[in-house]
């Protein structure tokens, strides 16, 4: 009697194996989600897909002038795992790029740097850690 529930048992478990062996593979995404492209200086270029942009909520602010420095959102500001201070501008619509700041010092929930991208550059304040990860495949399985 045990004999037969055991067989049973194996007889129902590679039945589903097998029916699951059976289906069809899960279709590719029509649009690639996420283009990356090594530049010469080590870093790379995101360009997103629109539908990517949209799940990610990707927002972004300009760099403002203050004088003699420029303000981000601090929202804008990576560190990476040295500690370095980086933010993602955009090159153009859904294209990114992450570069080198310093930031002199914290007021509230802006960065003054004393080096960073132009006034008036586009930075990004909501999705930057996303890109980052997507940049250098953390988290995610890259």
């Amino acid at each position: 009697m045990k004999r037969d529930r055991t067989r049973t048992l194996i007889g129902v478990l590679v039945s589903g194996l097998m029916v699951a062996g059976c289906s069809d593979p899960a279709e590719p995404p029509s649009e690639e989600a996420i283009h990356i492209e090594e530049l010469e200086s080590g870093l790379k270029n995101l360009t997103l897909s629109a539908n990517a942009a949209e799940r990610l909520g990707i927002e972004t602010a300009d760099v403002a002038d203050a004088g003699a420095q420029t303000v981000v959102p601090y929202a804008a500001v990576i560190y990476d795992a040295q500690g370095a201070t980086w933010a993602y501008v955009a090159i153009e619509p859904l294209s990114f790029e992450r570069e080198s700041i310093v930031v002199e010092s914290i007021r509230g929930d802006e960065a003054l740097l004393a080096d960073g991208p132009p006034a008036g550059t586009p930075v990004v304040i909501v999705g930057a850690a996303e890109l980052y990860g997507a940049e250098t495949g953390v988290g995610g399985g890259h």
